[in-house]
């Protein structure tokens, strides 16, 4: 009996031994594969466990933040954006497709309106990518430019989410396309089949089709790639993007009449601005054209309602960008700090000559650069969208990198854009655009209103947890975006002040920014670093300052003392 019982003890001990050494293997941090590693295509395919992964005893030590401020929000166009593709965001009816009732009902996952909770992002600002009619899933080319597509829903559905945002103090902007329409949309269908009725060596006769110079029809194309036969026709048509996106001729009066009609329409339902799709390919090649476009439409657009907000994509370098601020049109995506060699995740992952100091600098030289040619421009900062590689294969899937990113384009001046699912670090793979639009992972135990992905995109693996369960832990990537954006509402320096380096301060790891609005100073230091830093203000000159708040990518804090800033690793603090 006794050799039994020995024997059993042996057993356990062994058995014991085993499962311990499993758990401290499975406790281990992976190696940091991110070793000076900036090729686009390696980075859009990674598929890296996120470093850092803490247990849940470790996940629980967070030191408690003791700097809530009152909210400070000032109602102008200085906003924090969200970006919804509607279509994989939520679905309220099951159909598997997302709709404007299922954004209704997320409404207070943006922002609730409440300033007396904290369940919400606290963003003021939604962008929505194109909603009406077309034949894509995307809706890139439209069809009725009155209307919403039927897989949304209806104008009435629409009509009430315009209701809903305002009462959250949320301005809604939409996409307005208008670079092309569809080949499906009623005036191009009508210019093809006159075309096509055209007998041999006629020429057509624009009073009695009209539609015909709404487009750019020629019969001498000289074998242009970006010309497609228009029908039965002798004719060709320019779709500088697609055969089935046939661009609009701009430069046509009756054109812009119409133009002018549908953002009337859409102002006078209560939108608060557009998003401009593609405004460098309005005269693809030709800038000062370009520019005169935006300046006709932001001008009409101004006259119909003088507080709306205008934001262009120009995917374009720093000097296109300021050129096309000439047009005096409020905002443009600032394009250089985006993407996986943008500013920002390359300062984040401290990747070829990038420096503290050179962040700073760069920000500054941006700003004065933009304001050139529009002295009150409002910067449209932004890590990634729905045509970029998510933030999450930018940093290789690296949660302290994902943060210290969503933390620098936080405190930046300007209106920030975030698109949807970058707070819980949703996951892209490879160069596909539907593999950047994929389903809102709201939770994996409740699929309820979980989108179908878009047909022709590929399994993606989501390496951090959903919304659901990243709202449970404060050590997540969704509480750190929360975090950064009630803090950007608490301080309208932030966005607004006029900017300068503190030279004393910045050093390879630290940047350090002084922001000035009216009669407020804040100061910005960053710790763009894997190690703790002090930094001392007196350096500067600085004394009287206490902090109004920080960002820690592990829980820990920023505390001052004596003038001593004690930073931990990949913080931010902002000093007033």
């Amino acid at each position: 009996m006794k050799k039994r019982i020995l024997l059993i003890s042996c057993l356990m001990f062994v058995l014991l031994a085993v499962s311990g050494c499993k758990k401290a293997d499975i406790n281990k941090n992976p190696s940091d594969l991110n070793q000076e590693d900036s090729q686009k295509e390696k980075e859009e395919n990674a598929e890296v466990t996120p470093e850092g992964e803490m247990s849940q005893e470790e996940t629980k030590a967070v030191v408690p933040y003791d700097y809530v401020q009152d909210l400070n929000i000032i109602d102008d166009n200085y906003r924090n954006f969200y970006e919804i593709f509607v279509y994989s965001f939520y679905d309220s009816n099951g159909d598997g497709i997302g709709d404007i009732n299922g954004v209704i009902s997320k409404l207070d996952y943006i922002n609730d309106g409440n300033d007396e909770t904290d369940t919400d992002l606290g963003f003021n600002g939604i962008w929505l990518m194109p909603i009406m009619p077309s034949t894509t899933y995307h809706k890139y080319d439209v069809t009725d430019y009155y209307d919403i597509d039927s897989q949304y829903g209806t104008l009435d559905d629409f009509k009430r989410l315009i209701l809903e945002c305002h009462k959250r103090g949320i301005n809604l902007i939409i996409d307005y396309v208008f670079n092309h329409t569809s080949s499906k949309h009623p005036w191009f269908l009508e210019a093809v089949s006159y075309l096509e009725s055209l007998k041999e060596g006629e020429e057509p006769d624009l009073e009695k089709c009209p539609y015909i110079g709404y487009y750019h029809f020629t019969k001498d194309y000289n074998g242009s790639k970006t010309y497609y036969k228009a029908g039965n026709s002798d004719w060709y048509y320019e779709g500088v993007f697609w055969d089935q996106m046939p661009d609009l001729a701009l430069e046509n009066e009756n054109v812009r009449k119409e133009l002018e009609d549908i953002a009337k329409f859409w102002l006078d339902l209560g939108v608060d601005g557009f998003r401009l799709d593609a405004a460098k390919e309005y005269y693809s090649g030709e800038k000062d054209r370009n520019i005169e476009v935006l300046k006709w439409f932001t001008d009409y657009v101004k006259s119909v309602k003088e507080d709306a907000y205008i934001v262009a994509e120009v995917w374009e370098g720093e000097a296109t960008i300021a050129a096309y601020y000439e047009s005096g049109i409020p905002s443009l995506f600032n394009f250089p700090l985006s993407q996986h060699n943008g500013l920002i995740t390359n300062t984040a992952r401290r990747l070829g000559a990038s420096s503290g100091k050179d962040f700073a600098k760069t920000l500054i030289r941006l700003n004065k650069e933009y304001s050139k040619g529009n002295s009150k421009f409002i910067d449209a900062p932004f890590i990634s969208n729905h045509d970029t590689t998510r933030i999450s294969a930018q940093c290789i899937n690296n949660e302290d990198q994902m943060k210290m990113s969503a933390g620098m384009l936080l405190t930046m001046n300007g209106s920030p854009y975030v698109y949807y699912g970058e707070e819980i670090g949703m996951n892209s793979m490879g160069s596909k655009d539907e593999n950047k639009r994929l389903p809102m992972q709201w939770s994996v135990a409740d699929t309820k209103g979980i989108t179908t992905p878009p047909v022709n995109s590929d399994s993606v693996e989501q390496k951090l947890p959903p919304v659901d369960e990243q709202m449970k832990d404060p050590l997540s990537l969704y509480n750190y975006y929360k975090r950064a954006v009630r803090i950007r509402n608490e301080n309208p320096e932030i966005a607004r002040g006029d900017m300068s380096v503190i030279e004393e301060l910045c050093t390879k790891d630290i940047s350090a920014i002084k922001k000035v609005y009216k009669d407020s100073e804040i100061v910005i230091l960053y710790n763009i670093n894997t190690e703790p830093a002090n930094i001392s203000l007196k350096d500067a000159g600085l004394t009287d300052l206490d902090i109004r708040g920080y960002l820690s990518v592990d829980g820990n804090a920023v505390t001052i003392s004596e003038g001593v800033v004690s930073m931990p690793k990949y913080s931010i603090v902002i000093l007033k």
